[in-house]
């Protein structure tokens, strides 16, 4: 057990879940992302997903609409892989989906294809679909395969 305890923690995979609704708890979760993969030499993924609620039914049946919500999202995301080359990450990966509720997406399909050892994510501060305040932060650290940090 003293050799266990001696074993610095340290993370090579970090994977930041953007909520491209939610600026102020993103920019927060970002930085603590940007400074534990600049600080580790990690990879670092930024993944967001394109809340099914963000589409209204009109704009699901029309194909063009929902190519143009998804450029959207990985626009956003490009622009936080870009400042995080900026900060000196050296390893960015820009992680886009769509479809679903956001934490299950996150838990089936983003750590499952990014495989991080580390989540970190925003406590959410604004809540435009969602009754439950604070909803995604919370459940993903309850339910994730993987470490998480949860940022206010």
């Amino acid at each position: 057990m003293d050799n266990e305890l001696q074993d610095p923690l340290v993370y090579r995979r970090i994977l930041l879940t953007v909520d491209a609704d939610d600026h102020e708890s993103t920019v927060r979760a970002f930085r603590l992302a940007c400074t534990l993969a600049h600080d580790y030499d990690a990879h670092l993924g930024i993944a967001s997903v394109m809340e099914s609620e963000d589409i209204n039914i009109f704009d699901s049946l029309t194909p063009s609409k929902i190519s143009q919500k998804r450029e959207e999202l990985k626009t956003i995301i490009n622009q936080y892989v870009e400042q995080a080359e900026n900060n000196g990450v050296k390893d960015v990966t820009p992680l886009a989906y769509d479809g679903g509720d956001v934490d299950d997406v996150i838990l089936k399909h983003v750590i499952p294809d990014f495989k991080p050892d580390l989540l970190v994510t925003g406590a959410d501060t604004q809540f435009p679909h969602s009754k439950i305040t604070g909803a995604i932060g919370p459940r993903l650290a309850k339910r994730a395969p993987v470490s998480v940090i949860v940022v206010r």
